[in-house]
């Protein structure tokens, strides 16, 4: 039984802010994007702080040391923060596709490429390939074979497959240990199109996936079951369209991309009961990694 406090008459100004329901200061966040019409940084004034001159991009990190790691379908870069590009990756194929690149804990830069023999390498400073993980991505459709793969703390690679319905998790050796699948009949099934696209593994174990053409977000617990979600049907905005990158913030929000965006609504901020709290209108965001909210840098790896 919910129990209501019951109180005589107050004053409005001496009522506690948090019953009047009202936030005492707007958020506002700087960030890195990814985007068609735009790769850069965005300020919390939403003026553009760095300009990559290169739209289009997939991914992309700013690093603990400032520079910004960044990756387009044909390469990877990074720059310093004097724009000079210190390391490159391009890839081997014409029809090839990069999709991802993460800058690991060993220096190494993790990247996924799509194509014949779709796989995730790690290479060194040098741009050698000094890991190579095959992947089973259920398709030869290059473009639809993998999106935003991340390295897990316990060495095994999360990968979302697009148009196998599925995130898996592999070994070093490209076996596959766990797979959760996002055709579910209680999520629509696979007329629904919930392909995954954005896969980040928690810290109490659970998994958040984007799911783009099915317009939602969900978190998985470890046996794939859904223990959270949220879609268009939560908001009198409707901020859903083709949502892509991802990222949990420390304080347990949860920030997307809407890449698909004709107008309107491109990034937005939720917390764990579906309030729409931020909202960015600007360009489309592929991807994404905030950097601060109201004037202080967030701390910690960015889950995303």
């Amino acid at each position: 039984m919910n129990k209501r406090i019951k109180m005589g008459w107050v004053p409005l100004m001496l009522l506690p802010l948090f019953l009047l329901g009202q936030n005492t200061q707007e958020i506002t966040h700087s960030f890195f994007m990814a985007g068609p019409q735009f790769t850069g940084i965005i300020g919390e004034a939403n003026e553009v702080l760095w300009d990559s001159e290169k739209p289009g991009a997939r991914d992309g990190y700013v690093l603990d040391n400032g520079n910004i790691l960044i990756c387009w379908a044909d390469e990877v870069k990074e720059y310093d923060r004097n724009k000079k590009v210190i390391f490159t990756y391009s890839k081997s194929e014409p029809p090839m596709e990069l999709g991802t690149a993460v800058r690991l804990r060993n220096g190494n830069t993790m990247i996924t490429e799509s194509g014949t023999k779709p796989r995730i390498v790690e290479v060194d400073k040098e741009g050698k390939v000094v890991q190579s993980v095959p992947l089973l991505p259920e398709t030869d459709n290059v473009h639809m074979q993998t999106r935003m793969a991340r390295k897990l703390a316990n060495g095994n690679y999360l990968v979302p497959h697009l148009l196998a319905f599925a995130v898996k998790e592999y070994r070093l050796d490209g076996t596959v240990v766990n797979t959760f699948k996002t055709d579910k009949g209680a999520l629509g099934g696979r007329a629904a199109e919930n392909w995954p696209f954005t896969a980040i593994r928690l810290k109490n174990g659970r998994t958040l996936v984007t799911l783009t053409h099915g317009n939602k977000v969900v978190e998985l617990d470890k046996d794939g079951q859904v223990v959270w979600k949220a879609t268009n049907d939560d908001f009198d905005e409707k901020p859903f369209a083709d949502p892509c990158g991802a990222q949990r913030l420390p304080n347990g929000h949860t920030v997307i991309a809407s890449y698909g965006a004709k107008e309107g609504i491109k990034l937005f901020e939720i917390d764990k009961d579906k309030n729409l709290l931020w909202k960015y209108m600007g360009y489309n965001v592929h991807h994404f990694q905030l950097l601060t909210t109201n004037g202080k840098k967030l701390k910690g790896t960015p889950l995303k």
